[in-house]
């Protein structure tokens, strides 16, 4: 049977994670194997500036960070499963990627 890769990746790990239980229950009442969420590496993206435009003063910079997590979760192509997850409604702060295997 065929596969199905879910990637989700967000900035926002609690949303991440109630999408990802959604998706749990999903697979359990339609009885579908799943494997996941398996939480991949967190990507800490770093900007450094400085704060003074035109050189003059001390030297200080402001430190900005944005943290992306990831979860990838497998499951059984089931088109019945498949179609319930379509209709889980999936803010605009998610990235969600379905790949099929």
């Amino acid at each position: 049977m065929q596969r199905a890769r879910i990637k989700l990746s967000s900035t926002d790990h609690k949303i991440l994670d109630e999408i990802c239980n959604q998706i749990k229950e999903i697979a359990e009442k339609t009885g579908v194997d799943i494997a996941g969420p398996i939480p991949l590496p967190t990507k800490v993206l770093k900007v450094v500036t400085r704060k003074s435009p035109d050189g003059e003063g001390s030297s200080t910079f402001d430190r900005w960070t944005m943290r992306i997590h990831k979860r990838l979760i497998d499951i059984d192509a089931d088109e019945r499963a498949l179609r319930h997850i379509m209709k889980i409604k999936i803010p605009d702060s998610v990235q969600i990627e379905i790949q099929f295997k």
